[in-house]
C-alpha cells in the first residue's frame, strides 16, 4: 500500500455526532464524495454490499464505521504494557496470518472512536491507580491504528496527552508508513513507536495492503529523527527457502537507515509464526490461494495461558530461529534490548 487509506463506505452511530471528531470526519468524508450510511451500534453492522462471503469480507476491510467506544475497562495487555487503550478496532492491512482474523470474526470492519475525551480520561484514572508506579497502555491491540490516523488524528491526541503526563506511557505498533503528521507531535519521549517488520518473503507474500518494507524503514528513520524511542516487531518469524539471508537483508537495511544517536533504546521482539486450529479455517476461507505453510503435522502444540493452544514451530526449529536472529541483532544494534521472544 503506498496511498493513505480512504474508506469506500463510512457508516455513522447517529450519537458520534454529538462529538466534535464526529463531525468533523463527517464532513470530511461528503467532501470526498464517500457514501456515508447509518447504523444502531458499531457493532451491527448487518447490510454490507457483497454477494459472496469473499466480496462481503473485502468490502468490510474497506469500509470505516465511526463509533462511541462504551466500554471504558481497559483490557490487560500482551507482553510490555499493563493496558491496551481502544482508540481503533480492525484494520485495512490483508495479512494472511493475523490473529485478528479470528477474534474479529464476522466483524472484520474498521472501527473508530470518536469520545477520544473520556478514553484518555479512563487512561488517567488507570495511571492514578497504579501511581507511583509507571502505566504503560498499547494502542495496537485490535488494529494498526497508524493506518488511520491521517483521517482522525486521535492517535497524535492520545501522543500529546502522554507526553504531558508524569507516569503515563504509549506504545503502538504498525505496518504502515503514514507517519509524516506525528512527526511534530510533543511526545516528549513517552510514546514508543514500534514497526513491524519481516523478511521481503513474507511481506510479499502474506501482508497485502500494507507499505513494503523499504517504506517502512525509511519511515523508522523519520520517526527515530523526531525524537521518539524506537522499537521494532520481527513478527512472524517465519521459515521459507533463503530466511537466514531474508533476515540478515532485514537488519542490514534497518542498520543503513537507522541514525547513530537512535540506537541506545531500540526494543526488539520476536513472535515465531503460529496458528491456532480455528485461525486455519478462517485463514482458508479468506485467503483460498495463500501460499502459508499451515500443516498441524510439522508443528509442536503449545498450550497457551488462556487454554488455547498453538502450532509452533518444532524445538530445533525454534533454538535455530532466535540464535539466528539474536546474533544479526546483536551484530547490528548491540545495544537494543530484548523484550521477548515467543
Amino acid at each position: 500500500m503506498n496511498k493513505p487509506f480512504i474508506p469506500q463506505l463510512v457508516y455513522f452511530e447517529p450519537n458520534a455526532l454529538d462529538y466534535p471528531l464526529g463531525n468533523q470526519l463527517k464532513e470530511k468524508f461528503e467532501k470526498m464524495g464517500i457514501e456515508i450510511r447509518f447504523t444502531t451500534s458499531h457493532n451491527q453492522i448487518r447490510n454490507l454490499p457483497g454477494e459472496t462471503d469473499a466480496q462481503k469480507y473485502r468490502i468490510a476491510k474497506s469500509t470505516l464505521v465511526v463509533g462511541i467506544r462504551k466500554t471504558l475497562k481497559f483490557d490487560t495487555s500482551k507482553p510490555s504494557a499493563e493496558y491496551a487503550i481502544p482508540l481503533a478496532t480492525g484494520c485495512m492491512g490483508h495479512c494472511h496470518y493475523c490473529y485478528l482474523q479470528t477474534t474479529m470474526g464476522a466483524k472484520p470492519y474498521i472501527r473508530t472512536y470518536v469520545n477520544v475525551d473520556e478514553i484518555l480520561e479512563a487512561a488517567d484514572n488507570y495511571i492514578e491507580e497504579r501511581a507511583p508506579e509507571i502505566t504503560r497502555f498499547e494502542a495496537a491491540c485490535t488494529s494498526d491504528i497508524v493506518g488511520i490516523d491521517h483521517l482522525t488524528h486521535s492517535l497524535k491526541r492520545a501522543i500529546e496527552h502522554f507526553g504531558q503526563t508524569e507516569l503515563g506511557r504509549l506504545r503502538f505498533v504498525t505496518k504502515f508508513h503514514f507517519v509524516d503528521h506525528l512527526l511534530d507531535a510533543k511526545h516528549n519521549g513517552h510514546t514508543r513507536f514500534r514497526f513491524s517488520v519481516n523478511a521481503d518473503y513474507v511481506i510479499k507474500n502474506f501482508e497485502p495492503g500494507t507499505s513494503p518494507l523499504a517504506k517502512r524503514i525509511e519511515a523508522a528513520g523519520k520517526v527515530a529523527r523526531a525524537g521518539y524511542p524506537l522499537g521494532f516487531i520481527v513478527a512472524p518469524i517465519y521459515i521459507h527457502e533463503g530466511w537466514e539471508e531474508g533476515y540478515r537483508h532485514l537488519f542490514e537495511r534497518l542498520d543503513e537507515e537507522l541514525p547513530k544517536d537512535a540506537r541506545d533504546d531500540i526494543t526488539f521482539e520476536f513472535i515465531q509464526h503460529r496458528f491456532t486450529k480455528p485461525a486455519k479455517r478462517v485463514i482458508e476461507k479468506n485467503y483460498p490461494k495463500t501460499k502459508l505453510e499451515l500443516d498441524e503435522e510439522k508443528r509442536r502444540y503449545k498450550w497457551g495461558k488462556y487454554g488455547i493452544g498453538k502450532y509452533i514451530y518444532q524445538k530445533d526449529a525454534e533454538d535455530e530461529l532466535k540464535d539466528r536472529l539474536y546474533s544479526y541483532m546483536e551484530e547490528f544494534f548491540p545495544k537494543a534490548k530484548i523484550e521477548y521472544f515467543t
